[in-house]
């Protein structure tokens, strides 16, 4: 279906994910430095908003007609670990909020227009959770649910939440996942529902809908957006839509998580170089506290690695026009999970030699621990039913129910 565009927005000075990234990187002293009053606010400031949108992260995945870049995810992934190590809250937001573009580049033509075609900087919010309920009605579905954890939500203009569908009309029995999107003017935010040890400054506040309609154009069924049938009906032509969304969303929260244990790594390294303790040794002149820190650098490095390996096999896959194998989707997660885990024991093995300064909420390393132990709570990095589905898959064994894969 072919659309005309209401508004010609202005084009941005972005035309690569090398300017994105050579942006953020001349911000990145700016950003780091206010990670800390987004930490107090409970959302990112607007000067870490301004900095953001300017910088393009947001439409690496965004059309190509709509300013976007239909960029690489590999490198998207790399510029969320970098952004993370420096800057933990607003790395989170731009993983999740900058993914929604990828989904979205994939809908029903109308929809997009509705999204992008008077302004190609908005964000949009995602409450993925299954917790809506959708009854089906002429044109479209009505939806009522209450969802915690919207990333960004204060500077969203969209949201797109998960729902269960009636499987059939009147029947009261909600089996079928979808995700709803919808504008601002239909949802609630609770803005006293973010209140949390870490990464407080995502602003991950519940919000809410009540008996909205929902047309048709604005629903996908999670199923079939896994399998790729919209991009292959809608956007076709641009390959990078072949990556399945349920390999990449996963892997964008396995980047964040690995670049915030990196942030606690590089912040020790910082504290390290001119600690003394209390029996005057400097931590190094102490052949223990420097083995524990080259080890977890070496740590972190193959995480990234790990992540980045996974996500580049599967673009390399898409780019040449094939079709990315379960088999290979169930592996990636795996060594998604198990990256994580190993750059999040790195970091605790240097966190363990700090020492008591670490309590002190004036010392950096204790708000990265923090965000990092908060990170490892998302849905997406909870690691042994992955290796369980991905050991069932190679032995022909039915998958367990739930399992993100």
């Amino acid at each position: 279906m072919q659309v005309t565009k209401i508004v010609e927005a202005p084009q941005h000075d972005v035309s690569s994910v090398a300017d994105v990234r050579a942006k953020l990187e001349a911000a990145m002293p700016i950003l780091a430095a206010e990670a800390e009053a987004s930490e107090q606010l409970g959302k990112l400031t607007e000067k870490t908003y301004e900095i953001l949108k300017d910088s393009g992260i947001m439409r690496i995945f965004q059309p190509k007609e709509y300013s976007g870049l239909e960029g690489d995810p590999v490198e998207f992934a790399r510029l969320i670990m970098d952004l993370a190590s420096n800057a933990p809250s607003a790395a989170w937001v731009c993983g999740v909020v900058g993914l929604h573009s990828f989904e979205f580049a994939q809908t029903d033509p109308r929809l997009q227009e509705e999204v992008w075609g008077k302004d190609h900087n908005v964000w949009t919010a995602s409450p993925y959770a299954m917790l809506g309920k959708a009854t089906r009605v002429e044109g479209g579905w009505r939806l009522t649910g209450r969802w915690p954890f919207s990333s960004g939500t204060d500077y969203c203009d969209w949201a797109v939440v998960g729902g269960m569908a009636e499987s059939e009309p009147g029947s009261g029995e909600f089996t079928e996942p979808h995700h709803f999107i919808m504008p601002r003017s239909d949802y609630e935010i609770h803005h006293d529902s973010w209140d949390t040890m870490g990464l407080r400054g995502t602003g991950s506040k519940d919000i809410e809908a009540k008996d909205i309609f929902v047309p048709d154009y604005r629903v996908l069924n999670v199923q079939k957006l896994n399998d790729r049938d919209y991009h292959k009906a809608n956007r076709p032509d641009s390959k990078v839509y072949e990556v399945p969304f349920d390999y990449l969303f996963p892997g964008v929260i396995s980047a964040s998580t690995i670049g915030i244990a990196q942030g606690v790594v590089e912040r020790y390294k910082e504290y390290a170089a001119e600690r003394v303790n209390r029996g005057g040794i400097k931590s190094v002149d102490n052949p223990y506290q420097m083995a524990a820190l080259g080890a977890a650098m070496a740590d972190i490095e193959a995480s990234r690695l790990q992540l980045l390996d996974g996500l580049a096999q599967a673009r390399d896959i898409a780019m040449a026009g094939g079709t990315v194998p379960r088999a290979l989707q169930h592996q990636a997660r795996r060594n998604q999970v198990r990256a994580v885990r190993r750059a999040a024991e790195a970091a605790r093995t240097v966190f363990d030699t700090v020492g008591g300064n670490v309590a002190r909420m004036s010392n950096p390393i204790q708000r990265f621990y923090r965000d990092l132990s908060v990170a490892l709570c998302h849905a997406c990095n909870v690691d042994e039913p992955v290796y369980a589905a991905q050991a069932a898959f190679m032995f022909g064994k039915p998958v367990p129910r739930g399992v993100i894969v």
